[in-house]
């Protein structure tokens, strides 16, 4: 089943995810790269920070067929990501 991760009706094997802290797969500790399918509960977001920022559940069905969720600022930040903000970060402090 092709899943758009977008929908705003959650999957059925979105019901039995459990929260997994780290952000991976509680059962094998696959990342979340190799799910075979993904959901986000856009409906439902968390604001932080007086409301400037928002947190979202991202919902993963793992390869190992284990369902799991997660918060969005709980997955780690990728390294392409942290050095476009470093960079950023030392052009303003020049």
């Amino acid at each position: 089943m092709d899943m758009n991760p977008f929908s705003p009706t959650p999957p059925d094997w979105a019901e039995k995810a459990t929260h997994a802290v780290p952000f991976c797969c509680p059962t094998c500790q696959a990342s979340p790269q190799v799910a075979t399918q993904v959901w986000l509960n856009r409906r439902a977001p968390v604001f932080l920070e007086g409301f400037s920022r928002r947190k979202w559940q991202e919902f993963y069905l793992c390869e190992c067929e284990t369902a799991w969720w997660g918060w969005s600022n709980d997955r780690e930040t990728p390294e392409w990501l942290r050095e476009r903000n470093a960079r950023r970060d030392a052009a303003e402090n020049n």
